[in-house]
């Protein structure tokens, strides 16, 4: 796996990476997809699916501006051990708050405090995202200081920021909803940003979901294991 010195914003400052993730300990993770396929088997599939994303950021941003918001017991979780020495090189904040959207709120704060240049926001349920999706989400915030990905199923996968400190409007928007990347984007216009949109990718929920995901990335750990259950 190739890794890139450092990916720059528009302002020349280094992009930092952010992966907001919950520790995919069974019966925690990933429970619609574990009703139909068992709460250990979806357990697998989030680790592998955050395994998969912490790839693609590894590629991405340089050493030293990779960021994890991380929630949850790792030592009880599935691939716990690999998942804790993966983060052995990233800087791990604990994720606080009371909803979501103060979580990332707070996240991006935390990311911001550590130095200048834009922050770039996903969580662990894209297993088929790539350096290169994320290398143009840096590269619209050229043209914008925010740029949104919208998901599928309403929400959105990535949330990028000129200037972190800028996620506080995340505070009051109804997250986990069908309309929460139209109401992201409302709060963003409210608060002054423009908004530039990356390509909409698909969330793994459900079972037609999981599918859909491995098919369009067949090389990763998420896609192999899928084949495996539904073998």
């Amino acid at each position: 796996m190739t890794t890139t010195e450092a990916l720059f914003g528009p302002d020349g400052a280094p992009a930092r990476g952010l992966v907001v993730a919950k520790a995919p300990v069974a019966g925690q993770v990933k429970t619609r997809l574990g009703a139909d396929v068992g709460l250990d088997v979806a357990a697998r599939l989030a680790a592998a699916a955050l395994l998969d994303t912490l790839d693609a950021f590894e590629v991405a941003f340089g050493p030293g501006h990779r960021h994890v918001a991380m929630t949850g017991d790792l030592a009880a979780a599935e691939q716990g051990l690999e998942i804790r020495d993966r983060l052995a090189s990233w800087t791990v904040h604990e994720q606080r708050g009371d909803g979501l959207g103060e979580r990332l709120a707070h996240a991006h704060a935390d990311v911001a405090a550590t130095g200048p240049g834009p922050v770039v926001q996903v969580g662990m349920d894209t297993p088929q995202v790539t350096a290169r999706l994320l290398e143009d989400v840096v590269t619209r915030l050229g043209r914008h200081p925010a740029v949104l990905g919208p998901a599928e199923d309403g929400g959105w996968w990535v949330l990028a920021l000129a200037d972190g400190t800028r996620g506080e409007v995340l505070v009051d928007v109804p997250m986990s909803t069908g309309t929460t990347c139209r109401e992201t984007e409302r709060a963003l216009v409210a608060a002054g940003l423009s908004v530039a949109h990356a390509p909409v990718l698909c969330d793994v929920d459900t079972v037609v979901e999981a599918t859909a995901v491995a098919a369009d990335a067949p090389t990763t750990r998420f896609a192999s294991l899928w084949r495996e259950t539904t073998r």
